[in-house]
This record gives C-alpha cells, sequence and structure tokens, in this order.
C-alpha cells in the first residue's frame, strides 16, 4: 500500500523532537507540578505526555484516573503552553479525549497488536485530523506495526509518526523490552517518510540507561524521544523505575549529540563514496561466493539423493556455527550476527537441496521409466 504521510506538526521539525511527561496521570498536583518543572528546568517540550487510561497486565493494578485527568491536561496547556498526548485504546477514549482537544494520540504497544482495536480506533477518528503516533507491537512483527499504520491511514489520517518502545522476549536482558533496532530499521527503509520516536523508558525500564538508550536513537536518525519524567519518579503509582525528574531529563537532553543526515562539506562526501564504493565492490564478491557456495549444495543434494541421504544433517550444521562464532568472534564479528548469517545461509542451503531432490532423478529412477 503506498501511503505519503504529512508532517506532524505544521512547523520544521527539529531533532529531537522531545515528549516528556508522567507515565500515569495520578493527581492534579502531579500532573501540574511535573509540568511546572519542565518548564523552569528550561526544557522545550512538543508534546506533555501523561497516561489517562493505563492497559495493564493484571487486574486490581492501578488503570489510570480516566476521563478526569484530561481536564488536567487542559491546564497544563493553559499555563504552560505544552501541547498534550495521550493514548488511547477504544473508541469512548477516542471520543473524550478529542472532546478535550488533546493535541496528539497515540496507540499503545497492547493496541496494535489486535487488529481489531485498530480498526475500531481508526473508524472512530475518521475526518479528525490529528498527528497520530503507533507504538510496535509488543511481539516483534513488522507485519503487525505496517497493519496498524495502514489501518490509520486509510481512515484519512495522514500526520501519522510511530513509536519504538522495544519488544517482549525471554530469557534474561537487561532492557525491560530488546530494541531490536533492525526492525524499526527495516520499517525507515520501507517507509522513509515515516517519524520515527524512540520511547527509552520501555525500551529500559531503568533510569541509569535512559541516555544511552537516547543516544543511539539518535545515531540512527530517529526524529525524538518519548521520557517519562515525574515530579517525584519513586513515588510513582506504575513504572516508578523508568521515570525521571524534569530536570535530569533536561541534562540528558542537554548531552545528546544531534548528527546530521548528511554533510555539506564536499570532501566528507566524497571519501564516505569512496568507502562506499569499497562496500559495494565487496558486496558484489560476497553475492558471488554465496551464489558459488550454492552450486556446491547443488551438487552435494544431487550426490545425497542418489545415495539415499537425507537433507538434513543437524550435527554437521551444529559443528559449522561453533567453529564459525570463534572465527567471527576473532575477527570482530558479533555471535548475533554470525548466527543470523549462518541460519540463512543453512536455510537457503536446504532450500536449494530441496529443489535438487524435487528435480532430478536417479539412474534407477529413470531406468523405471523407461522399462
Amino acid at each position: 500500500m503506498d501511503m505519503n504521510f504529512k508532517p506532524l506538526m505544521p512547523h520544521p521539525v527539529k531533532r529531537p523532537v522531545v515528549i516528556a511527561g508522567p507515565c500515569s496521570a495520578e493527581t492534579e498536583v502531579q500532573v501540574m507540578e511535573t509540568a511546572r518543572q519542565l518548564k523552569e528546568a528550561g526544557q522545550a517540550v512538543d508534546f506533555y505526555r501523561a497516561g489517562i487510561w493505563k492497559p495493564r497486565t493484571r487486574p486490581n493494578s492501578f488503570e489510570g484516573v480516566g476521563k478526569e485527568g484530561l481536564q488536567w491536561l487542559k491546564k497544563v496547556k493553559a499555563e504552560f503552553g505544552f501541547k498534550t498526548c495521550t493514548e488511547v485504546a477504544n473508541t469512548a477514549h477516542v471520543f473524550h479525549a478529542l472532546k478535550s482537544d488533546v493535541d496528539l494520540l497515540w496507540l499503545g504497544a497492547r493496541t496494535t497488536v489486535n487488529p481489531f482495536s485498530v480498526q475500531e480506533i481508526a473508524d472512530a477518528l475518521e475526518g479528525v485530523d490529528k498527528p497520530i503516533l503507533i507504538k510496535n507491537p509488543i511481539n516483534p512483527d513488522l507485519g503487525l506495526w505496517i497493519g496498524a499504520i495502514e489501518r490509520i491511514y486509510k481512515a484519512g489520517l495522514h500526520r501519522i509518526g510511530v513509536i519504538h518502545r522495544g519488544f517482549s522476549s525471554h530469557g534474561e536482558t537487561k532492557f525491560r523490552n530488546v530494541p531490536r533496532w533492525q526492525i524499526a530499521i527495516e520499517l525507515k527503509r520501507r517507509f522513509p517518510d515515516l517519524m520515527m520516536i524512540c520511547d527509552n523508558s520501555h525500551i529500559c525500564g531503568r533510569r541509569d540507561i535512559l541516555g544511552e538508550i537516547a543516544q543511539q536513537a539518535m545515531d540512527l536518525n530517529y526524529a525524538g524521544i518519548m521520557t517519562e519524567t515525574h515530579c517525584t519518579p519513586d513515588e510513582a503509582w506504575s513504572d516508578a523505575a523508568q521515570q525521571i525528574t524534569p530536570q535530569v531529563f533536561k541534562e540528558l537532553v542537554d548531552n545528546l549529540v544531534i548528527r546530521e543526515e548528511n554533510s555539506q562539506d564536499l570532501q566528507v562526501n566524497q571519501n564516505i563514496g569512496d568507502l562506499r564504493n569499497q562496500i559495494d565492490e565487496l558486496d558484489e564478491e560476497v553475492i558471488n561466493l554465496i551464489a558459488n557456495r550454492m552450486k556446491l549444495a547443488d551438487a552435494i543434494g544431487a550426490y545425497k539423493k542418489r545415495n539415499n541421504i537425507s537433507i538434513l544433517q543437524s550435527s554437521r550444521f551444529n559443528d559449522i556455527l561453533k567453529q564459525a562464532i570463534i572465527q567471527g568472534e576473532k575477527k570482530g564479528l558479533s555471535q548475533g550476527f554470525i548466527t543470523t548469517y549462518l541460519h540463512a545461509i543453512h536455510q537457503e542451503s536446504i532450500n536449494h537441496q530441496k529443489e535438487v531432490y524435487q528435480k532430478t532423478e536417479t539412474k534407477t529412477e529413470k531406468e523405471k521409466d523407461v522399462t
């Protein structure tokens, strides 16, 4: 589906676009005090965020103050001049948020994962000219993310951006939600005009690495960050561990190194161009080598079939993978890359051999055909 996105904001976008505010709107005092501290810290805020309705994993958890909190956001806008934003998950949320003149709406990860919910929100928003941000689904499924974007776009809303908040995973990790940068990068490759915001709070789930992840997002040319700030984060009613004070947030933003997508220096561009030409030549060599490797896989497949040997031999691949990881690490290649690369090569080799098995007849089969 071809999509032409419009800018989220009418003015030229600076980097980073800053979205800040508490995870949840808890009390009027908390919402106003957080906004006041952001203002007094001198931090420019493009949108002040606060969760009005909070989807929780289990019942009896704090699920937000509800529509009452929208009046507090209106006071933030009136007193401090911040545009406001909040998450919506159903038709009622959309209705109340629009009625309260919230400036930007976003779809959360638990909503994006459900096409029925996304469609309900798209139908409720039809004909409304509001900027919409769509968080990635909880599970690492690029198709679901794109599907949510398409549903909102088809409703006539073209001021769309996305929020990369990381993906759930099993096992121990330093992140609350593993970034899986490659998924967000692939989305950006397909839709270069799509504004991408990094939700470093939900990726990290802890304060000490918020700056690190925000900087990685800037290095990858993300448009901005969404960071949860709270006047007294240790006392927050939800996600206390990942929230920071407005003063600390100001320091985080000030320390970000913002890099340009391209240079105006002709010599710099020439040097980069020369290096890219070398990469292009190496890529061509790699492709030729892989093609030759697949020819050998074809030959092995034909030989296996003639000798009644199965295609898959797991022990052989495990040995290859083990040795390649050792060799790759010596040459500065990560175990993750080597594993992904060899799994792809292995699968392609299997596919080639399967085709050989389907097409190649053994001498015995030919003789049977003759008789």
